[in-house]
């Protein structure tokens, strides 16, 4: 009898050591899956951000309509509240953008001397800024990098970020004269190049109407073609 009460128990134990045993497989599976799946998502984001191309998201994608966008609010560089019905009549290049991120810097200056080729009464660059410090930190920015003729314009809420889907910065948006979205860029662009000058001057002459265009590579890319 007693030889059998202890047969039982070591069965018990070794049943329940197996069951400890499967489902620990089982949980670590799914921690590897998961981890792995994370890696991949994770490791496909570097490569976008360290080799941005054509076929990668860095196109300016035209709508076959354009789209209406909602009522965005922001100050510009006096702290006075605007909404981009603020500029209707205009074409704008309304661009996402921030000090601390890398490609913005970079960009920045292309999107200045843009402004100051095409920028008047038809055109405007609204280069938008999402920092939490607000217009005094964008002011001190545009000194640092000598930027004149674009003006300061800010939202500290990132409210504006989110109202338009951007995922993230820079993303720039070609908004027609009715205050329409017809298109839009994600990630940085030599702005100032002949091929998004032509574009761009293009829109301002059909602002209207979108056209099919060659895909507008990001400035990576351009640089990538020159050195070949």
């Amino acid at each position: 009898m007693i030889m059998n009460l202890v047969t039982v128990q070591k069965v018990i134990a070794a049943a329940s050591l197996l069951i400890a045993v499967t489902l620990t497989i089982v949980v670590v599976a799914k921690y590897w899956n998961f981890s792995s799946s994370n890696s991949a998502v994770r490791s496909a984001a570097v490569t976008l951000e360290a080799k941005p191309s054509a076929n990668a998201g860095f196109s300016f994608t035209l709508l076959e309509e354009p789209r209406a966008l909602p009522e965005l609010r922001f100050v510009d560089g006096e702290d006075r509240a605007l909404t981009l019905a603020d500029f209707r009549g205009r074409l704008v290049l309304l661009n996402i953008w921030a000090t601390w991120c890398g490609p913005c810097r970079r960009e920045m200056p292309t999107l200045d001397r843009l402004q100051a080729m095409l920028g008047g009464p038809d055109f405007e660059v609204v280069a938008l800024s999402i920092d939490r410090q607000g217009a005094p930190v964008v002011k001190a920015f545009y000194r640092e990098l000598g930027l004149k003729s674009l003006s300061v314009y800010a939202d500290k809420s990132s409210r504006v970020m989110r109202q338009l889907g951007v995922v993230g910065i820079p993303t720039t948006l070609l908004v027609d004269r009715k205050g329409r979205e017809l298109g839009r860029l994600v990630g940085p662009a030599e702005w100032d190049s002949p091929e998004l000058i032509a574009f761009l001057r293009e829109h301002l002459t059909k602002p209207n109407k979108p056209h099919a265009s060659a895909p507008i590579q990001s400035t990576e890319d351009q640089t990538q073609q020159k050195d070949q």
